[in-house]
Order: structure tokens, then C-alpha cells, then sequence
């Protein structure tokens, strides 16, 4: 038997067939689906990239995800950022030796103003690349190696250029080799800096890395030792961060070039050993399968599905872009059981709104409405990244999210939807209209009438007829209602 849930999605209750749940999906294919594939593969759609993406086959919509076009036109971090200056300003030409003490805070303080600022600029760059990107996978991955492989910046002096750099480089291995960007994001300075890496050398050991790569990076706990974590900092010792330039290097002097054993294997390891004894083990394909599954399918996936994925990413040698390719086409995808199964995270909600209501400039507030909602990019709250899930909609997240865009249907970039005008007269068409641009249709009938009665001035909120000087403020207030609905929570 199936049953409707609170967002008016029929839930079909069965068990997963583990065998077929990969086949490529043979079923119907409409606007609903497209939608879902631009919301999951993406930040969504707005409704003439959704019909455009319904007109091809499945297996082209995936195609067209997969196959990143070319994004040489957008706008580039030196447009916005630029890492050479900021270095200037960070060292200037005096040194501290050389400053009185109110100097000395004065050029603190506007170091720090000079961080927070940058940091911004670099938070508003890559919300416009989510959102106007003919890219989105990528930024997709991009969006998920940040939450996975976790730093921060300007903690324990991880510097804007970092954090960029770092981004960079999730983005030009989004559908790249696991075990070849785990190799680089080892080696990487914000990644080097944050889990003090960049302080581990032969005579002290720092085990901070060593313990995160295996625990929340490719493995998972429960499946290394405290000895393998000591080993692990010994291979890794040597590797550093030079303070004026930023970069990386390795100091073979601080190396411990002595024997270890880790992992059942023994030799004299460094760091890249470390990475390719990782993924070797069984359990380094079953962790970013279960990772995958829950990001970009559905929450607790059942074992053997988790199984079938970890399978296919052995297979493929962990490349990514045959494993999502398949993931993207699969009918496990397509299923209602994955179907509006997650909760969006505040960058898909924030970019999903302009999205579905055909916007390409960001509204001015999106950063601090993220902020509000709990997601502040460049800032996850700790190594283990943000927690997702239910934790995105406690009650007062969830009306940060009801005021954020309630603020948007009323701002100036509204004027550029490219949709919304041409809703139709009279409520009961609006409604639908709305319903079906913004939700796919995935809307309850009480919630239905609801919006029409609104709509048509039947409500103790409504502010007069659907005509006249009144209609574009009822219509975006009906806009609003909408995207306050449940399914919109969902990506």
C-alpha cells in the first residue's frame, strides 16, 4: 500500500529490489522528474530549463550533468578576489617589529576587517556560480567535497586564498578520482593548516590529520587503531605551509623516513603510501558509497544498496564520473522512495528559490539569510562538516527560512523573474500555475485551495481582488505561501 505524506508525495511501501536498483530507469519521464534530477545533480531549475530538460531522454538529462560545459565565461575569483593583494596587505611593508603598540592593533584590526571582507566577496562569487553556472554538477560536488573534506577559513590562520584555492580544487576534481583528490587535499594548505598538519614533524608527531582522513574522510570509525593513527602522523611528517606565499611544501628534514606499519602493511611509508593503503581496503568504497547514497539519493540507505554502489566505485576504480552516471540514471534515483527524500541544505534552498521564480541575479540578503539558516560557506562548524538532514529545519531555521523569502518576493530583483508576470487572473489558475512552476505540482488539495482562497481574497491576509494595482503584491505573496509549503523544503 502507498500513503501521502505532509507534502502531498505518495510514498509506496516496499522493499528495495537490491539487484535492479541501478538498472537504468525505464519509466515515465515529465517535468517532475526532470525537476527532481536539477535539484539532486544541482541547485534546481527554473520552469523553461526544467521543460528544456524534460524534451530529452533521461539518459541525455544525465548527459548534459555530467559533461561539464565549458564555464570560462563566468565571472572568475580574480574578479572579485585577489590573492596577491590580499598577501600585500596582510604583510604591508612594515614590520611588526617596527609599530608602537596602538600600531600593532590598528593593523590587526583592519587584517581582520580585511579577512571577513574577502571571505564575503568569495561567498557571494560562488553563490552567483550556483546559480548561473551551465555547470551545476559541479558545483554540486564542489558543494558536497566542502562539507566532506572540511576546513575553514581564518581559523587557526587559514587565509581567504586558501579556502579559495581549496575550492578550486574540489571543483576541478568534482568528477575526478577519490583517492587522487583525498592525495591532493592532504597536501593542500587549508587542509594542512586546519587539521595541523602543517605542524607534524618527526620528532612531534601531530596524529590530528591522521586521525580525520580515516575516520571522516574514507573509512569511518571502528575501522583503524590507535596504532594506525600513530603511524599514519609519522608518514605524513615533513609537510608544511610557508606563512608569505601560502603554499605548501615538504621539508624532508622533518620527515620520520623510519619504518612504520599501518594498516597490516609495513614499509617505509609517507603520505601518498598512506592514501593508496587507504583505498585499498574494502571499506574505503563502502564509506563513500554510504556517503554518496545519503547526499545525493536518500538517507539511510539499505546495506545491500550501499553495497551495489561500493561495488560499481571498485569497479571504476573510485572515478567518479562513470559511478554518478550511473547513480543519476539508476532506477533507485528515479524511485518515490528517493523522491523529495532530502532536506535541502540553505544553499539549495537559497538558490533554489531564485531558481523557481526565474531569477539570475542573487538577492542582496542571501548571505545573511544563509547565515540565519544555519550554512555560512567557508564556515562549517567543525571538521565533521554540517550535520544535514532534520538538523536544517529546527523550528527556528525553519522560519529564517520563511523570512528569507518573504523578503525575496518583495525585493527589487523580483522585477527580473522570468516567469511570474504572466501568472494567470484568476485564483484558481494562479494557484495552479504557482503549484505546478514552483512545486511540480507537489502540493496537497487542502493546500491547494488554501492558496487559491488566498488568491482570490477569501483569506483574512488577503489584500483584495486578483486585478488591479494589487495583483503583482498578491501574486508574490502567493509565491511566498508557496515556497513555505513542505515539499518546498525538499529537495
Amino acid at each position: 500500500m502507498a500513503n501521502v505524506d505532509v507534502a502531498g508525495i505518495h510514498r509506496p511501501a516496499g522493499t528495495l529490489d537490491a539487484a535492479g536498483a541501478l538498472r537504468p530507469y525505464g519509466g515515465p519521464w515529465n517535468e517532475r522528474l526532470a525537476a527532481h534530477l536539477m535539484r539532486r545533480a544541482g541547485f534546481g531549475g527554473s520552469p523553461d530549463e526544467i521543460r528544456a530538460m524534460a524534451a530529452m531522454s533521461p539518459a541525455e538529462a544525465v548527459g548534459s550533468l555530467i559533461h561539464f560545459p565549458s564555464t570560462a565565461n563566468m565571472p572568475q575569483p580574480a574578479d572579485v578576489f585577489d590573492p596577491v593583494a590580499y598577501l600585500r596587505g596582510q604583510f604591508g611593508n612594515q614590520r611588526p617589529a617596527d609599530m608602537t603598540e596602538d600600531q600593532k592593533r590598528e593593523r590587526n584590526k583592519g587584517l581582520r576587517m580585511q579577512e571577513r571582507q574577502s571571505v564575503l566577496a568569495l561567498q557571494a562569487w560562488w553563490l552567483d556560480r550556483m546559480l548561473n553556472s551551465p555547470a551545476p554538477l559541479q558545483e554540486k560536488m564542489a558543494l558536497y567535497f566542502h562539507g566532506h573534506f572540511t576546513s575553514a577559513a581564518i581559523q587557526k590562520g587559514v587565509t581567504p586564498p586558501m579556502v579559495l584555492a581549496q575550492n578550486q580544487l574540489f571543483r576541478s576534481n568534482a568528477l575526478g578520482n577519490l583517492r587522487e583528490l583525498t592525495r591532493g587535499v592532504s597536501k593542500d594548505p587549508a587542509m594542512l593548516i586546519y587539521l595541523d598538519n602543517a605542524l607534524n614533524v618527526a620528532t612531534h608527531p601531530n596524529e590530528n590529520y591522521a586521525r580525520e582522513l580515516m575516520e571522516l574522510f574514507t573509512l569511518g570509525v571502528d575501522h583503524y587503531t590507535e596504532n594506525d593513527v600513530r603511524e599514519s602522523a609519522r608518514a605524513w611528517s615533513g609537510w608544511t605551509v610557508f606563512r608569505r606565499t601560502g603554499e605548501a611544501g615538504f621539508v624532508g628534514t622533518r620527515h620520520d623516513d623510519g619504518t612504520k606499519t599501518f594498516l597490516g602493511k609495513t614499509g617505509n611509508f609517507n603520505g601518498d603510501d598512506i592514501v593508496d593503503i587507504i583505498f585499498e581496503q574494502p571499506q574505503a568504497a563502502t564509506f563513500f558509497a554510504g556517503s554518496l547514497l545519503n547526499y545525493f539519493v536518500y538517507n539511510d540507505p539499505e546495506p545491500a544498496l550501499v553495497d551495489a554502489v561500493a561495488a560499481l566505485i571498485r569497479k571504476h576504480d573510485f572515478e567518479l564520473a562513470p559511478v554518478m552516471s550511473t547513480l543519476l540514471r539508476s532506477d533507485v534515483f528515479f524511485s518515490e522512495r528517493a523522491y523529495r527524500a532530502l532536506v535541502k541544505s540553505p544553499a539549495e534552498f537559497v538558490v533554489g528559490a531564485h531558481k523557481a521564480l526565474g531569477l539570475t541575479t542573487l538577492d542582496p540578503t542571501a548571505q545573511r539569510g544563509m547565515n540565519q539558516m544555519g550554512q555560512i560557506l567557508f564556515y562549517p562548524p567543525n571538521v565533521a562538516g554540517w550535520p544535514g538532514g532534520q538538523n536544517w529545519v529546527t523550528s527556528q531555521m525553519v522560519i529564517a527560512r520563511q523570512n528569507y523569502v518573504a523578503g525575496l518576493v518583495n525585493s527589487q530583483v523580483m522585477a527580473q523573474s522570468s516567469w511570474l508576470p504572466s501568472v494567470p487572473m484568476t485564483a484558481g489558475p494562479a494557484a495552479a500555475a504557482l503549484i505546478a512552476s514552483i512545486l511540480q505540482g507537489d502540493a496537497s488539495p487542502l493546500a491547494t485551495a488554501q492558496l487559491a482562497s488566498y488568491l482570490n481574497g477569501a483569506s483574512e491576509s488577503a489584500l483584495g481582488m486578483l486585478s488591479g494595482e494589487n495583483r503583482d503584491e498578491r501574486v508574490r505573496g502567493a509565491a511566498y505561501l508557496t515556497m513555505a509549503m513542505p515539499a518546498f523544503q525538499l529537495a
